[in-house]
């Protein structure tokens, strides 16, 4: 008789393999169509500018169903991989304001990095680390065993990118539990920096849509919204966001620290005269 799976990555070989594989080629090819469409170029805060009023009087009339579009927006732009996750923060910010925004943001954003992340582990990824052999495999024991804080520390540090946050850990095998409430509470700090960026928009955003219709109305061809991205990152929010990231390590460190203390000093034998 064939002995029954005992581990999840051999329940999951013994699926078939389209089963496995059906959630990560749907992602795949929606990605594809996506940037085959160009769909991708219109999350900016560009089309913001253009289209704020129409959108604005939509948010007046179905106040539900601009939150309902905005986070289904923002939650396949998270889980399809799609750059532009930064510009629906602060687009949150301009249209919902600091806190409702904020909020919206970090649910949509938790839950997108989590259908990437359980998509990843479906074909059963962590696979692909004990084929990188004895190293690959001591790495992510080694991140497993305190994966809450290195993944509080990668999501409270914006510069690693975020879709790759979200394979890795699935890579490696960290629980989903582990990997949402990491998600969910990282995310918060630069989320809300963020969303309180895009509701004190408003003058400037003004401005440059006046700028860019009077433009228009010249006749010129070149006419386009410039925004300089680079004024959310302060010295001021890097410093404290890089403090938070120190902070998410230091129970590792602590970890580390008592391990080394309780490992036993073997004494070695006197010399023999």
């Amino acid at each position: 008789m064939t002995p029954e799976p005992t581990t999840v990555c051999e329940m999951r070989r013994a699926q078939a393999p389209w089963r496995r594989f059906a959630p990560l080629a749907v992602i795949v090819l929606a990605m594809a169509a996506v940037f085959a469409s160009g769909a991708h170029r219109h999350v900016s805060l560009e089309t913001l500018v253009r289209h704020r009023m129409a959108i604005e009087a939509f948010i007046e009339a179905h106040a539900l169903g601009a939150v309902a579009a905005f986070t289904a927006i923002y939650i396949l732009t998270v889980a399809l991989s799609i750059p532009g996750a930064l510009f629906l923060t602060i687009s949150g910010g301009v249209l919902f304001g600091t806190a409702l925004g904020g909020v919206l943001a970090v649910i949509s954003g938790t839950t997108g990095a989590t259908i990437l992340f359980l998509v990843a582990r479906s074909a059963c990824g962590e696979s692909l680390i004990r084929r990188g052999g004895p190293l690959a495999c001591k790495l992510a024991d080694g991140f497993r065993a305190d994966a809450f804080s290195y993944l509080l520390f990668l999501r409270l540090i914006p510069a690693f990118p975020f879709f790759l946050v979200n394979i890795v850990p699935a890579l490696v095998g960290v629980k989903l539990t582990t990997f949402v409430l990491a998600t969910l509470i990282g995310i918060i700090p630069a989320t809300f920096a963020f969303a309180f960026f895009g509701a004190s928009l408003d003058s400037i955003i003004a401005t440059q849509e006046r700028i860019f219709r009077e433009c228009l109305a010249s006749g010129r061809t070149d006419c386009a919204l410039h925004f300089d991205v680079g004024m959310i990152f302060t010295p001021q929010l890097l410093a404290a966001l890089a403090g938070l990231g120190v902070v998410a390590l230091i129970p590792v460190v602590v970890k580390r620290v008592k391990r080394m203390r309780a490992q036993p000093v073997h004494s070695h034998p006197a010399p023999l005269s």
